[in-house]
C-alpha cells in the first residue's frame, strides 16, 4: 500500500500476486474478501494502490452487504472472472453494485473526507476487489490492495460514490465521433462533491450535466481531451457543491464506452 495519508487502520489485499503475461488481453479479476468487520465502520479516508502500476489500469472495490446476490456463488479469497451473463434473465438488482469503496486510475487521488462526512462499510460485508490489467510487454505480477482509515465518530452525512452507466451501446463500424449518452437520476437532496470521466483507449470527450425537473439543464464538468493513461477526479467548488432540488446527473456527450 503505497498510502499518501494517514497509516491505515486496516489494509486488504489481494490473496496472493498476479502474473501478468507480456501481451494479450486479460479479462477482469475479482476477488472476494471478507472483512469480518462485526460493527458498522464508517470510513474517512481510502485509497487503493497496485503493487505495479505500470500494468493496471483501474481498480475498483465494493461493499458487498450481508445477504447481497452479487457473485453469491463465487469463493471467496481467490481469484475469478465474472460468470457470463443469462440470456433473458431478469437482473437482480445486486448484480451490478452500487456501493463503490473507492477506485484507482492513472491520475485519480485517493478519497479524504471533510470531518462529518464518510463512507459507511456496514458490519459482516465483503470487499469485492475488481482489476482490469493491461500486458505492457513486460511480463510482471501485481499485488493491489486497499487501505482504510477509519472515522472517530458517525459522520453527519454519509458519503456515496454511484455512478451514471451505458454498457448495451455499439458504436457503428468507421463512426469516429459516436455519442452514447448516461442517466443517473437523484431522488433526494444531496451535495455533489466531485466527478470522475472513467472511459477507454476509445473514450475522446465526457460532459456531465445536470437536468433539473423544470426543464433547465446546467453543465458542470466538460473533458473535451480524455486521456486514458492519466485520469483526473474533479472536485466541486463549496459555492456549486448544493444541489436543492432533484436533478438527473447526466454525463452526456461521451464518445465512447463508460465505465
Amino acid at each position: 500500500m503505497q498510502s499518501r495519508g494517514p497509516k491505515p487502520d486496516v489494509i486488504f489485499q489481494l490473496p496472493r500476486p498476479f502474473c501478468i503475461p507480456d501481451s494479450g488481453i486479460l479479462e477482469y479479476q475479482y476477488v472476494i474478501l471478507p472483512t469480518g468487520f462485526t460493527r458498522n465502520k464508517w470510513v474517512q479516508f481510502v485509497e487503493a494502490a497496485p503493487s505495479d502500476r505500470s500494468v493496471v489500469h483501474h481498480i475498483v472495490a465494493y461493499v458487498r452487504r450481508p445477504g447481497s446476490s452479487y457473485f453469491k456463488n463465487e469463493p471467496k479469497g481467490v481469484f475469478f472472472e465474472a460468470p457470463p451473463s443469462k440470456t433473458n434473465a431478469t437482473a437482480d438488482p445486486d448484480d451490478v453494485p452500487s456501493d463503490w469503496l473507492v477506485g484507482y486510475a492513472p491520475g485519480q487521488p485517493p478519497d479524504i473526507f471533510e470531518a462529518g462526512q464518510a463512507k459507511l462499510v456496514p458490519a459482516g460485508s465483503d470487499i469485492v476487489l475488481e482489476v482490469h490489467y493491461m500486458p505492457e510487454g513486460k511480463a510482471t505480477t501485481d499485488q493491489s490492495s486497499v487501505g482504510l482509515v477509519f472515522a472517530k465518530e458517525p459522520p453527519k452525512e454519509r458519503v456515496m460514490t454511484l455512478s451514471a452507466v451505458n454498457e448495451t451501446f455499439k458504436i457503428p463500424p468507421g463512426d469516429p465521433d459516436y455519442r452514447v449518452d448516461s442517466l443517473f437520476t437523484v431522488r433526494h437532496q444531496v451535495t455533489l462533491l466531485g466527478m470522475h470521466p472513467h472511459m477507454h483507449t476509445r473514450g475522446k470527450d465526457m460532459e456531465y450535466r445536470l437536468v433539473f425537473p423544470n426543464g433547465e439543464t446546467r453543465t458542470i464538468l466538460n473533458v473535451p481531451h480524455y486521456n486514458w493513461h492519466w485520469q483526473l477526479w474533479y472536485n466541486l467548488r463549496p459555492t456549486i457543491r448544493k444541489i436543492q432540488t432533484r436533478p438527473r446527473l447526466s454525463s452526456g456527450d461521451s464518445k465512447a464506452s463508460m465505465k
